[in-house]
Parts: structure tokens; sequence; C-alpha cells
């Protein structure tokens, strides 16, 4: 984590403090604490965070119902007070009292994206007004004809038509809630962007088209995302890095490539086997790996999230980080996706049949068509050599259909051999 010196300032500065990678920090959060209720009945819904969010990229924050998620980035913008702890954005204290002229420049410059597009979204102003309201309040036009000009400008690049602008949120589809919300946001102009999951509210279809507008808004205006999600096989395509929340805790951060290969809290696997994999089969017979945070010992030493290299942090106490470097430094992958033998295979145990998370990335024409199997089976030799290399490019519904195949058509040519064997035998006697 940056060590930045905490500036009091009633303006934000142009830029944020450089770390020393010579990245610009936008948001940092130091031993943040949020706590809901008083004495006996207070709640720490947020414990000790600690992470730093870089200019451009895509910090994702991730983990279950009541993590603490959400909490977090309702404090960013300044909704939820913090008990301890502080939020800087751009070196400058946001968290906490401070002058009207700096929150008014944090609002402008920090926006969020709802998860439910229709409580957002006032159901009695048109879509005109509730994408005008921020430039209103913050006077972000020269005259009449900028305002609707930028307002048309960010319609049309959500993908909404001129005509929606006097129409009403209840007439539209959640996709297209959602598209307004975000042209509600991106119309202020933001350098960072709190999208609190954004598209768990929508149908699937409509997730990629949404996720699409994130990444172009990103390319275009080099905007800066916190994404809040629950689905790591959603944020995995999006984010630069990944935060993993547990109970209020971080329990590991890292890049996107290095939580997947190396997810060394027992958590952090635990939410991994838990993606779904797109074939039912594999999926039924797929072992989850649970959380159990009784095999934690915090008893006598306390735990902190600690840097073990590579850029990676993790929760423990100094036996377990030392366990997280060695497994580390072996630099061999982890597994968290474990697949039971079916009916028709009997592996030895149970690695025999651990699939690689590559191997479960199923290709476009990996359809598995029974034809391949009804060629394997009339040619067995051919439909062997195409179960192999179907194996090794990882289409392997392709596979098993010509071993399938390929199997019967040995079974039935044996046993053509041996009745062709026995008329022999019975004609030479």
């Amino acid at each position: 984590m940056a060590d930045m010196q905490t500036k009091i300032a009633s303006h934000l500065p142009e830029h944020g403090p450089i770390n020393e990678d010579g990245r610009e920090v936008l948001l940092s959060l130091h031993n943040v604490d949020i706590t809901f209720g008083k004495d006996d009945n207070a709640v720490r819904a947020v414990k000790n965070a600690s992470f730093d969010i870089f200019k451009g990229e895509t910090f994702s924050l991730v983990g279950e119902s009541g993590s603490g998620k959400t909490t977090i980035g309702r404090a960013v913008i300044r909704v939820n007070p913090c008990a301890a702890g502080e939020i800087c954005y751009k070196g400058v204290r946001i968290s906490g009292k401070i002058p009207r002229s700096l929150d008014k420049e944090v609002i402008r410059n920090i926006q969020m994206v709802f998860q439910d597009p229709a409580a957002s979204l006032n159901e009695r102003a048109t879509v005109d007004y509730i994408i005008s309201e921020g430039l209103y309040n913050f006077h972000l036009y020269e005259n009449e004809a900028d305002r609707v000009k930028k307002v048309e400008t960010m319609i049309d690049e959500v993908g909404l038509l001129p005509e929606h602008l006097t129409r009403y949120p209840h007439e539209f589809s959640g996709g297209q809630r959602q598209r307004i919300g975000l042209a509600r946001a991106m119309v202020m102009e933001p350098e960072l962007v709190i999208a609190d999951e954004p598209i768990s509210a929508l149908d699937v279809s409509i997730r990629a088209q949404v996720l699409n507008l994130l990444k172009k808004f990103q390319r275009e205006r080099n905007v800066t995302y916190l994404f809040i999600a629950h689905d790591l096989s959603i944020v995995r395509f999006i984010s630069d890095r990944i935060a993993v929340i547990y109970k209020g805790d971080i329990v590991e951060i890292a890049e996107t490539d290095e939580l997947f290969n190396y997810p060394l809290h027992p958590y952090t696997r635990s939410l991994i086997s838990a993606i779904p994999i797109p074939d039912p089969k594999l999926e039924k017979h797929k072992v989850l790996f649970t959380y159990d945070p009784s095999v934690h010992d915090y008893s006598v030493e306390k735990p902190a999230l600690t840097d073990i290299g590579h850029e990676h942090f993790v929760f423990g106490n100094a036996k377990e980080i030392e366990e997280y470097k060695a497994i580390r430094e072996k630099g061999v992958p982890l597994k968290s996706i474990t697949i039971l033998p079916d009916d028709e295979e009997e592996p030895s145990s149970i690695a025999d049949v651990q699939i690689d998370e590559d191997f479960l990335k199923a290709p476009v024409h990996d359809t598995g068509s029974i034809w391949l199997a009804v060629l394997a089976f009339f040619l067995p030799i051919l439909g062997l050599a195409g179960a192999l290399l179907f194996k090794k490019y990882h289409h392997f519904r392709n596979y098993r259909m010509c071993k399938k195949g390929t199997i019967a058509g040995f079974a039935v040519l044996g046993v053509i051999l041996l009745i062709f064997f026995l008329f022999l035998i019975l004609a030479v006697i």
C-alpha cells in the first residue's frame, strides 16, 4: 500500500501522488473501520480495510452478500461515515468533516452506478431531467443548447435514442434503466466510478452489453472503476486487480491472473470453486471447496494483510504468511476446481480427474456432435487420432464423443475378428 502524507485541503489537486512503481494513486483507504449502531449494539461492518486504486484501472471488490463491499463503496462517496481510519482521494482526505468546496469536488469527480436501476432513478422525472440533474447542480453547461447537446451525446453513447429523453424510467427495461443510470454518472465526466453490482439485476444477454459500455468509457475517457461484485467469473475478464473481502476483512489482493493462478487464502479458493462450469456433466461432479474459518487460530497472534511479493497481499498471522510465501515461491499454479469421476470412468483417485481451468474453458466449436462418435465408430483409428487432437486443444466435448465412438468401434471390430477366427478354426477342423 502506498504510504501517503495526508493533506488537508479545500480543493483537489490536478493529480494524485505517484507510488514507487510510477503509478498515480487515485484513491486510498487507510485502516478504515465502518461501524453501524452504538455501544453494545454496534456492528463492525468493515475492519481495518486498506488498499490503493490506481488511475485508469478497474479494481474489483469481491465477496459474498453482507461482506461489506457496498458499505465501502458508500463510504467512498461519503454516505457511510468512517469510525476509524481515513479515505484519501488524490492524496487529500475526503472522509469525515471536510470543507464544502472540497465536498462539491468529490461529488463531481466520484460517481456511482447502483445495483438496482429501478430504485436508483426518480420515477417522477423524465430521462432528460435525470441525466441533466448533475449538470444543473454544478452548472456544467454554457447555455441551454450546450446542455441539450451534452445530454443527447451521452444518451447516444449509452445506446439509447433522443426520443427516449421525454419518457419516464418505468417505460424502460432493466437493461435500459441501467444505461440511463450510467449516462447520469458519465455526463458528469467523473474520474472515478463506483459500479455497485451494476449487472447482477440484469438478464444474462444484457450483462455483456453493459460491461462493454463500461470498458468503452474507460478507453475513451480514462475512467477508473471500483467494481463491486460477488461473481468472480465476471470480474475475471474486466479487472486489473481484485480484492477479496470476507465479513469486513480484506483477505487477499492481487492482480487478476495472479489471484486466479495462486488463490492462497482458503476463502478465495472457495469463491473460485463456486464459479459455475458451462458443462452440466462436469458441474454435476464438481466438488465445492468449502471455507471453514475455524482453520485459523488467531487467539495468540493476530492476522494482518501482508505483502508476500508479486504485489500479492494475503490476510493471515506470521505462521500462515510463511506458508503462503512458500506455496507462492514454488511457482506452481493452484487448482481450485476438482471433478469427481462419473460412472463411466473409474480413476484411481480424485487427483486423476482434476481438470485444469484452461481445459474447462470450452472453445466455440467444442459442440460434442454425435456425428463425431458415429465417424469414430466406423473408423476407430481415425477416431483415436481425433480424440488425441481434440484433447490437446481442449475440445473436451468433442474429445469425449470421439472417445466413446472409438471404444465402441474397437469393441465391435474385436467381436467381428473373434467370430471370424472361430469360423476359421471350425472350417480347418
